[in-house]
């Protein structure tokens, strides 16, 4: 039997073996004028296997580079396009920042500190409205993250906090809207045998 885990690894899994068998064919082939049109019509097919794409810019481009990674750049023929850098694929992606400070509000959400580190580059009155939308957004969070109701005051203190003390909310001024807790929620199997329950008590 031949078997996937005896063949050669494909290049692009994405566009399947006989796709890459295709691209081996081509080198085979003696004719340059054969084989240019060859190499047309195989990127029309690989073209058609993704038809959501087709008005996505640079699309064709982006196929005469798949076909050329797939040859291993050893494809002779006459190139509509500049052939991607072989050093630059093989070049493994820069490492992910990731933030090491410790964030004692996490129920709130990082970013929130980023927004609040940036109300200071607006007026009064807009800083007054955008800070009111946060603390709304605030409360929100709070009572969803801990199932229970909560205090205007905790919030605006919770600002302070966060700020250092930069930012202090005019509390005569700012009146955050009532937040429900939220329902618990059952699954199917505990609603239906509350159903049943509450049709047996009728007999």
């Amino acid at each position: 039997m031949d078997y996937n885990t005896k063949r050669p690894d494909l290049v692009l899994p994405e566009y399947g073996r006989h796709i890459h068998k295709m691209v081996d064919y081509l080198k085979t082939i003696h004719d340059r004028g054969l084989r240019n049109q060859m190499a047309k019509t195989l990127i029309e097919i690989m073209g058609n296997m993704n038809p959501h794409l087709r008005d996505v810019p640079d699309f064709k481009h982006k196929l005469w580079d798949h076909l050329a990674i797939m040859s291993d750049f050893d494809l002779d023929i006459d190139w509509p396009y500049p052939l991607p850098d072989r050093e630059e694929r093989n070049k493994p992606p820069d490492m992910l920042a990731y933030s090491d400070s410790d964030f004692g509000f996490k129920h709130y959400g990082k970013n929130l500190q980023h927004m609040l580190d940036v109300l200071s580059e607006y007026d009064e009155d807009t800083q007054l409205m955008l800070l009111k939308q946060l603390a709304n957004h605030m409360k929100k969070s709070y009572v969803n993250w801990k199932k229970e109701s909560v205090n205007d005051d905790v919030i605006f203190d919770d600002i302070e906090k966060i700020t250092g003390g930069k930012i202090k909310i005019p509390r005569d001024k700012v009146t955050l809207a009532e937040v429900k807790q939220p329902k618990p929620t059952q699954n199917k199997f505990q609603n239906k045998n509350y159903k049943r329950r509450k049709k047996s008590k009728r007999y």
